[in-house]
């Protein structure tokens, strides 16, 4: 089932009604305003006059306002960033920036800037260009012999530069054929024996798994508990993306799940 599959109940919600129909409908004529008075007339708002006092949203103190030039960040976790580290999606030798974590899966999308934030430990050294950081996971990444830079204003999306031309090679004389050795005659290879089907595992055991997910799992292949432990950050950036998890394979750690499940299995 889809969410445009949806519906309520038989009865569950009602037209709304139309007053002024005739009598025939019990809201004709006055429509259920009453007779003469300010409410039956057009055009009247009444609601929150105090009959001539200051009314109370006059009275009460006003406090803040909404920042029209706010930005909006995308957040990266240093358990994130530690994940992608050892799947190896990333690369260390260079200078990471926004576009690398994009282009690796470990950002869905730039906005105004990436910002790390979080707590936890990273194991490699790793040098980041990103709009900003807080104090303690820029204290980890430099405890790990990595840099956190700060690059302001929003970094626009890096534009593929052109190949330069290739000078195609200036094909050479062929030279006048050998006679061949005869070659003994090749082994025939013994068939490959076919892996047998794992069995497949109830997923809906994991939390945050329901019937939906697993059969959208299901589609991509993974059915198995073993599966879902051996899913790299990269394929569970994909997931994450492709099914619209919502980050619910690393908030609910559906790999340490599948990992108890199976020892529970065994």
């Amino acid at each position: 089932m889809r969410l445009n599959e949806l519906s309520d109940n038989p009865g569950a919600t009602k037209n709304r009604l139309r007053v002024g129909r005739g009598i025939g409908s019990g809201k004709g004529k006055t429509a259920g305003r009453g007779i003469k008075g300010q409410k039956s007339r057009s055009g009247v708002s009444i609601n929150g006059f105090e009959g001539g006092q200051m009314p109370i949203y006059m009275r009460l103190p006003k406090r803040g306002f909404n920042k029209p030039n706010q930005k909006k960040f995308a957040e990266l976790s240093i358990r994130r960033l530690e994940q992608a580290i050892e799947a190896g999606v990333l690369d260390l030798k260079n200078d990471v920036d926004a576009n690398a974590l994009v282009a690796a899966g470990v950002v869905r999308r730039v906005l105004d800037g990436v910002r790390l934030i979080g707590a936890g430990k990273i194991s490699k050294a790793v040098n980041l260009k990103i709009t900003g950081a807080t104090p303690g996971a820029t204290k980890l990444v430099e405890a790990a012999k990595g840099s956190v830079t700060i690059v302001e204003g929003r970094i626009v999306k890096a534009e593929k530069s052109e190949k330069p031309a290739v000078k195609k090679p200036v094909a050479k004389k062929a030279a006048a054929p050998k006679a061949e050795a005869k070659k003994p005659a090749a082994k025939k290879a013994a068939p490959k024996k076919t892996a047998a089907k794992l069995e497949a595992d109830d997923l809906t055991k994991i939390s945050g798994i329901g019937p939906v997910f697993a059969k959208r799992l299901a589609e991509e292949g993974i059915t198995t508990y073993l599966q879902v432990t051996k899913l790299t950050a990269k394929r569970i950036a994909e997931l994450d993306e492709k099914l619209d998890l919502k980050n619910n394979i690393t908030n609910d750690d559906w790999p340490a799940q599948a990992a108890e499940l199976m020892k529970a299995k065994k």
